[in-house]
């Protein structure tokens, strides 16, 4: 290697200063020629006298990256040219240190730029997320057939059935699935739950496969499954997927590789799931979908985690994803999901165990349980826009308020568990269609059920929780419709008044100062609130009157009990009469 190379080799990323150092650059024969000396301005001969007293004039720099190191290894041999002040230029289009600062900077400020669009987005629509790198907002459908390539059925289907932009919940939830991420999401009701969880799946399940179910959707009554396929069906219309509900005239298992979606209750799942062998096989689905999840984390007899228990393991694929939803947050829910799934992103939508803003709510004093027939009628005779429903605690006060409104000349129909699943349909079909006005209801129409246009919600019986209320009263101002709650209250339902309250100052509703100042129960007389208060049953009649009309209706059977008698024993003394 001639001197020449040594000083290429030794001088790397540096300029020479031949003025200063003259015989070190004859003795390496790496003079620069006249021509580029007489070049040489007197401005810049001023200027290195100046900075003569502060040693030699470096301009350092600096390497971007591997890869630029790799391409200083291979440069070629050949001699690089003179500045035009006179320096040796060992290596050109090498960076300076301030353009690559300028270039860091630039990037730094383009992530930066990201982000804050990124929160704003978030900020504006009341979107809380927790987990590892969750994924970026999808602010429009369109956005999701450029990102992710949905199929144009879907993005069609999705303008049909009146979609014109997500919601919050659909915005953050729908990138977090596309992405295959395990989600916990908690919104209010009407906020568009369903479609959030139902656009992913059709979209990783793309086309119909005759292996089996591949997605598994539960929820907790059959009215809300129901609904789930039937928006399932309306979304995926010509795509070619396939969903099954699952009832008593359909559990052979010969059916099961036409479908690819399966939606259900857990009870009817289970059901199938214990027989010998199991009617049903779950070891091809990919997605576990737990639509109200809270209500089906509840344990005890109105519970499902037992159920629930073995169809998370029947679901045996080592691929399979899982999404709770629900409008109400239930701690064990989130604690379960952090130890179980994988990766998850937690998103909630404004604050936990909030009403949506869009209803108008009341709070209505009636004195006892005799003053809360009177409301009723005073609130429908003022005049009401139906369709409205109207909650009481059980099947037999529905039933009871069920024959006092009717005989008034009322539109009205109820609907309670008792009732077989074709008067149940019935029921719903006919409050659907507009040909009922009013639908008394218990606690079973409480969760998901999507109403078009319900105007009031009517809490006949105080809710014995805030989650209940907040399921209850989200019947109404669904989808950014406006509505109005109505809840009736007695001096014996003080003891779940400051929860209520709470809900509805939350909500941007006004409620009286007292009912917020009220002191929490203690944590015995909680326990006790759980259970279903005992009421007097609704009735105008008098209970004198009550009483005597039971004791001529027993006189009676009584009568027709002992006429039978008497004839058998006729019978027997002379059969040859019969």
């Amino acid at each position: 290697m001639d001197g020449f190379g040594l000083f290429r080799k030794l001088g790397i990323g540096t300029k020479f200063d031949f003025e200063r150092f003259k015989n070190d650059a004859r003795v390496l024969n790496v003079l620069p020629s006249a021509s580029a000396n007489q070049a040489t301005s007197q401005e810049h001969v001023q200027k290195k006298k100046e900075n003569k007293n502060r040693g030699t004039a470096e301009i350092h720099v600096e390497l971007e990256d591997d890869v630029e190191e790799e391409e200083i290894s291979q440069v070629n041999d050949e001699p690089e040219d003179f500045t035009e002040e006179g320096e040796f230029t060992v290596l050109q289009g090498m960076r300076k240190k301030g353009e690559r600062q300028h270039s860091m900077k630039s990037k730094q400020s383009f992530a930066q730029m990201k982000q804050e669009k990124i929160n704003h987005i978030r900020n504006k629509n009341r979107i809380h997320c927790f987990g590892q790198d969750p994924s970026d907002p999808c602010v429009s459908f369109d956005h999701l057939a450029a990102v992710y390539g949905v199929n144009p059925l879907i993005i069609k289907n999705i303008a049909s059935v009146g979609y014109t932009k997500p919601t919050p919940i659909q915005i953050q939830a729908i990138p977090a699935m596309m992405e295959r991420r395990e989600i916990l999401a908690c919104a209010p009701t009407g906020s568009g739950k369903t479609a959030a969880f139902l656009l992913p799946i059709m979209h990783h399940l793309k086309e119909h496969r005759e292996i089996g179910y591949r997605a598994l959707i539960l929820a907790p009554t059959r009215e809300l499954a129901k609904q789930i396929y039937r928006e399932f069906l309306r979304l995926s219309e010509g795509i070619g997927l396939k969903a099954n509900y699952i009832n008593k005239a359909n559990t052979e298992k010969h059916v099961e590789k036409k479908y690819d979606v399966l939606v259900s209750t857990p009870n009817r799942l289970v059901y199938m799931l214990k027989e010998d062998p199991p009617m049903i096989n779950l070891s091809h689905v990919e997605w576990l979908v737990i639509d109200e999840s809270d209500k089906l984390f509840e344990d005890g007899r109105t519970g499902f985690r037992d159920q629930l228990a073995k169809v998370y393991q029947a679901c045996s694929s080592s691929n399979v994803k899982r999404a709770m939803f629900s409008a109400t947050f239930a701690m064990d829910v989130e604690e379960w999901c952090k130890l179980n799934l994988d990766n998850v992103l937690q998103v909630y939508i404004g604050s936990k165990n909030s009403a949506t803003t869009t209803i108008e709510q009341e709070l209505k004093f009636v004195g006892t349980e005799s003053g809360k027939l009177l409301a009723v009628r005073d609130i429908i005779a003022k005049g009401v826009q139906p369709p409205v429903l109207i909650f009481v605690q059980s099947k037999e006060r529905a039933r009871e308020l069920f024959h006092e409104l009717i005989y008034d000349g009322m539109n009205v129909d109820v609907i309670h568990s008792d009732q077989t699943q074709e008067q149940r349909d019935e029921a719903v079909k006919n409050f659907r269609s507009g040909k009922t006005w009013i639908l008394i209801c218990t606690e079973l129409m409480g969760r998901g059920m999507d109403f078009i246009g319900v105007n009031l919600v009517i809490n006949y019986d105080f809710p014995n929780s805030a989650i209940s209320y907040i399921h209850r009263i989200g019947r109404t101002g669904r989808a950014g419709r406006s509505g109005k709650a109505v809840t009736l209250f007695t001096e014996s339902d003080s003891v779940y008044l400051r929860s209520i309250a709470r809900v509805m100052v939350n909500a941007g509703c006004p409620v009286p100062d007292y009912m917020l100042d009220m002191k929490r129960p203690n944590k015995k007389i909680r326990r006790a609130a759980k259970k279903v208060p005992k009421r007097d049953r609704i009735s105008t009649v008098a209970q004198y009157d009550i009483d005597k009309i039971n004791k001529k209706r027993k006189y009676i059977s009584s009568k027709q009990d002992q006429r039978k008698q008497n004839d058998r024993k006729k019978l027997k003394r002379d059969p040859d009469k019969s």
